[in-house]
């Protein structure tokens, strides 16, 4: 089969490797323009890599969906558009270009998780499970039917930047398998029921911001998943000081460790009984430094607490607790949240 192959980021890199592995021919790779957002050209890609080792011919529409684009398509006398993190939805037009239209790979179970970070958004939620699915194109996003679909559990401590490599390389696979099924009449596709779709919209900058509120589970999760962008950060609020960014490297989930000493108003105290008599002490709200040395950062959560294991703060390098600890003074009833 003629393959024209539609894609831009890493994710796809894999699959278009693979496709050169094959029986069938690749005409030319569509991607986007090499320039950033102010129009200053950018070095080749990975994916653009690939493709002028093979000397494979490359076009960079701007708007793929144009007659001047969809023409240029034409001319390619594809059998078959292969879409794998490209950036762009193709109309019915689009399509059309192709004997069999397109096939995309998209890195989750469809239908849940449409849209362009379904890897963040399955680690953030906590999914134990995921995997990839290719879809035979239709103009809405990710609603296509599936023809192929693997599964693979998620790692605990997996990042989305891990999570990625390894959904790629299923996914070539995957992609692979349904190519040759095309080809030899052998292809099923199954509807996707809309009742089970869920979104995973694009990340903002903001969805990297730490609600102390939450359990500390989940955003553990939430710096797991917003790799390697946005990043997971909050503001350390100290006295007499501006508040310090910080963005926030690994953690562990552990137990509050400890209270702060009652203050002249908050919330309800709650009575210690020692040796040493009865002593009010207050638990301390989300956000609330519970331990602050020897090597060790802790913040209460909304249930549970976290150890910080390593930080970055605004215009620094990333420091163990150690030294972060050694050179800012964090003190024990200190607040983290929002600036």
């Amino acid at each position: 089969m003629r393959l024209l192959m539609l894609a831009t980021g890493p994710f796809a890199v894999p699959t278009f490797r693979r496709l050169y592995e094959t029986h069938h021919t690749v005409v030319a790779l569509v991607t986007a323009p090499a320039r950033n957002p102010r129009g200053k050209p950018l070095p080749p890609g990975p994916i653009r890599e690939t493709a002028m080792e093979h000397g494979t011919p490359i076009f960079t529409p701007d708007d793929i969906n144009v007659p001047e684009s969809q023409q240029r398509l034409v001319e390619y006398d594809a059998d078959l558009l292969v879409v794998c993190d490209y950036g762009q939805i193709l109309s019915v037009t689009t399509l059309a270009t192709a004997r069999f239209g397109g096939i995309n790979l998209h890195a989750s179970l469809l239908p849940k998780y449409r849209g362009a970070a379904p890897i963040n958004w399955a680690i953030y939620d906590g999914q134990q499970e995921t995997g990839v699915t290719v879809i035979h194109m239709t103009p809405k996003v990710d609603a296509g039917p599936c023809v192929a679909q693997a599964r693979t559990d998620i790692d605990p401590d997996e990042t989305a930047v891990e999570l990625e490599t390894r959904l790629a390389e299923m996914g070539a696979w995957a992609v692979v398998r349904t190519i040759d099924s095309l080809k030899a009449g052998r292809i099923e596709a199954l509807p996707q029921d809309p009742t089970l779709a869920s979104k995973a919209p694009r990340l903002k900058k903001t969805d990297g911001e730490v609600d102390w509120t939450r359990p500390a589970e989940a955003i553990r999760n939430q710096v797991r998943a917003m790799e390697p962008w946005p990043k997971t950060y909050t503001y350390w609020h100290r006295a007499g000081g501006l508040p310090v960014r910080l963005i926030l490297g690994p953690v562990t989930v552990c137990e509050k460790t400890g209270t702060v000493p009652a203050a002249p108003q908050g919330p309800e105290p709650r009575t210690d009984v020692s040796a040493a008599g009865t002593v009010p002490v207050f638990s301390p709200p989300p956000g609330t430094v519970l331990e602050a040395g020897h090597g060790r950062l802790v913040v209460a959560t909304g249930s549970r607490a976290l150890a910080l294991n390593s930080v970055q703060p605004a215009g620094k390098r990333f420091l163990d607790i150690d030294e972060f600890l050694c050179g800012y003074r964090v003190e024990v009833g200190d607040r983290f949240g929002p600036e």
